[in-house]
């Protein structure tokens, strides 16, 4: 992702209707898989820290620390991080074996020649029985000007993320697709409509984010009832490491 794109990053995540949707989502499979409020969690390509300060926010007791391979991003990140930021691969992670209870990766692996080599760094740095949350861009159809403003190189099916975290040694437990009821909305904006010069992170007028905000409610409310979406934006998986000998 290049420099431009991470310093909308740094201004929109905090307050932009997808982040905010997206970052709950994630927390709450954390939650969902039994990760402990005081857990040691790694966000493994953190981007400018948007997630680990909404982390801190709600489980101040959370040993946080990030990681990210852009230099760039990594300054940005450690002006607004409340735990420290590593420069690195998550192809490489510069830490050791078994350090963490739980790992989230967000929109991270889609940017890979080889997510699988991402997943297996993972693994190796979870404790066993450790919590890996991933969520990554869905439906290789839905590629456009998008996925190439930030750098991606596929967009991912159900099925491949779950083959792809297998490969990897990890144990697939929990998934869903969302952003499912906006779907249409994104299709035709992206297929159809005019190109802008950057990615759709933007500021976007409230005429357009409160009803994405409230079908993202809606989606909120039924995942929270059990239902799980078919097809969606994103697909977002909860996996889990072997205990040892398992």
């Amino acid at each position: 992702m290049n420099p431009d794109e991470h310093r909308r990053l740094a201004e929109l995540e905090d307050r932009m209707w997808h982040f905010a949707a997206l970052h709950g989502h994630v927390w709450r499979a954390l939650r969902r898989a039994g990760v402990r409020p005081d857990a040691a969690i790694l966000d493994a390509g953190c981007g400018t820290a948007g997630f680990l300060r909404r982390l801190r926010d709600w489980w101040p007791q959370a040993r946080l620390r990030g990681v990210e391979l852009s230099a760039f991003a990594v300054q940005l990140a450690r002006e607004r991080a409340p735990c420290p930021v590593d420069e690195g691969s998550v192809t490489a992670l510069p830490f050791g074996d078994a350090t963490f209870d739980a790992i989230t990766c967000i929109d991270v692996t889609y940017q890979l020649e080889t997510p699988v080599d991402a997943y297996r760094e993972m693994a190796r740095c979870l404790r066993p029985g450790g919590v890996l949350v991933v969520n990554e861009p869905a439906h290789p159809w839905l590629w456009s000007y998008h996925d190439e403003r930030v750098g991606g190189r596929r967009r991912f099916t159900r099925r491949e993320l779950v083959e792809t975290l297998c490969a990897a040694g990890l144990q697939p437990e929990w998934g869903t697709h969302w952003n499912c009821l906006a779907l249409p909305l994104v299709w035709g904006r992206r297929k159809f409509g005019p190109a802008p010069e950057g990615s759709d992170v933007q500021d976007y007028p409230v005429w357009v984010t409160l009803p994405l905000r409230a079908l993202n409610a809606l989606e909120r409310a039924g995942l929270a009832l059990g239902l799980r979406f078919p097809f969606g934006v994103s697909v977002l998986f909860v996996a889990v490491k072997p205990p040892a000998g398992g």
